[in-house]
C-alpha cells in the first residue's frame, strides 16, 4: 500500500513530527521558499495535511490540493481553517478537543487569581525593592464572588467547576439555554457581564465572534469588573479593552490571547492591573503531548477508514 503523503502547515512539536514522519511521507510547507509555487506544481498527491489551530488550512490552501481527504489540527481553534470549503469537497476534518480542557480552565482560573489579587505585580514589587520601602497595596478578593461565563462549552463547564472550589456563582451566556446545566443563563452578553464581578470569555473564534466583546459590553462590566479571556483575541475589541482599562471603566483584564499576536498594545505592557501570558493556556508537557497524540490518532483513524477520533462539526 502506498505511504499517505501529507502536507505539514507550520511547526509542530519535534515529537509529534517525528512520528508523523515515520509513519506518512511528510512535507514541510513552512520549509518552502515560496509555498504558493510549491503547491502549484505539487499540490497534487498530498491526502492529507497536519496543521495547527495557528495556521489553519484557508479556502486557498484547500483548492490548491486537489487530493486532500483529511486535514488534522492540533488545537481546539476551527476559525484559521475554511471548514465550508472542506465541506464542499467532503474533506474530514479533525481537531484535539477535551484533552486540553483542565489545562485552559486552570490558566482562566490563574488569571481571575493573578488580576484580582495581583500576585505578578507583587512579584514585581519585591523584585524591584519596593517592600523595602513599605506594604504592596490592597487587592481584591475572589472568592464568593461572581463569574461569568461567556460559552459554557467544553471549557466553560471546567471553569464553572473550578469556581466551585472558590464558593463563586456562576452565570453564562450561550447563543441558547443549556438543559444539562444547572447554572443561571443570562439571555444577553450585556445582562452576563453587568451581573459579573469577572467575566470569562471561553467561547470559539472566528467571525461570528468577533469584537463580541465591545466598548457597550465592557462598560456593563463597570469599574469594579474583571475581564478575563483565553478564548481568541478577536472575539474582544483590543482598542475598546485598552480604552476602558485606561479610563479605569474596568478594574483589569488577563489576557492569554490578542488580536494579533505575538504583538501586544504597547499600551497593555505598561498597566499593572493587567496580567499578560503568551497564549499558552495548553502549554503543559502533558497536555500538548496528549493533543499530538489526537492529532495522530484522527490521521490513523482516517486511514483506516474509521470515524475520526474528535471530528469538527
Amino acid at each position: 500500500m502506498k505511504t499517505p503523503r501529507i502536507l505539514q502547515v507550520g511547526p509542530l512539536l519535534p515529537a509529534l513530527e517525528a512520528r508523523l514522519a515515520q509513519t506518512y511521507d511528510v512535507h514541510k510547507l513552512h520549509e518552502e521558499a515560496d509555498a504558493k509555487a510549491f503547491l502549484a506544481a505539487h499540490g497534487a498527491g498530498f491526502v492529507g495535511v497536519a496543521t495547527s489551530a495557528r495556521f489553519g488550512a484557508d479556502a486557498a490552501l484547500i483548492a490548491a490540493l486537489p487530493d486532500l481527504k483529511v486535514i488534522s489540527s492540533f488545537g481546539v481553534g476551527l476559525d484559521a481553517i475554511d471548514l465550508d470549503a472542506a465541506r464542499a469537497r467532503g474533506i474530514a476534518v479533525g481537531y484535539t478537543p477535551d484533552v486540553l480542557n483542565d489545562c485552559v480552565a486552570d490558566t482562566a482560573f490563574a488569571l481571575v487569581m493573578d488580576v484580582a489579587r495581583r500576585f505578578t505585580a507583587s512579584d514585581r514589587f519585591v523584585r524591584s525593592g519596593g517592600w523595602l520601602k513599605g506594604q504592596f497595596p490592597l487587592a481584591t478578593k475572589v472568592s464568593g464572588k461572581r463569574l461569568g461565563i461567556l460559552g459554557m462549552g467544553r471549557i466553560g463547564r471546567v471553569i464553572a467547576r473550578r469556581a466551585s472550589g472558590f464558593d463563586m456563582a456562576v452565570r453564562y451566556h450561550n447563543r441558547k439555554p443549556l438543559t444539562d446545566v444547572d447554572h443561571g443563563y443570562a439571555a444577553t452578553l450585556e445582562e452576563l457581564a453587568e451581573w459579573s464581578d469577572f467575566l470569562v470569555i471561553a467561547s470559539a473564534g472566528g467571525a461570528e465572534t468577533r469584537g463580541l466583546v465591545s466598548r457597550e459590553i465592557l462598560d456593563a462590566l463597570g469599574p469594579q469588573g474583571y475581564l478575563i479571556n483565553i478564548s481568541r483575541g478577536t472575539v474582544v475589541d483590543e482598542q475598546a479593552l485598552v480604552d476602558a482599562l485606561t479610563s479605569g471603566r474596568i478594574a483589569g483584564a488577563g489576557l492569554d490571547v490578542f488580536e494579533h499576536e505575538p504583538k501586544v498594545p504597547q499600551a497593555l505592557l505598561a498597566m499593572d492591573n493587567v496580567v499578560l501570558l503568551p497564549h499558552l493556556a495548553s502549554n503543559t508537557h502533558e497536555t500538548r503531548a496528549a493533543m499530538g497524540q489526537r492529532v495522530e490518532d484522527n490521521l490513523a483513524a482516517f486511514f483506516a477508514g474509521r470515524p475520526l477520533v474528535s471530528a469538527a462539526g
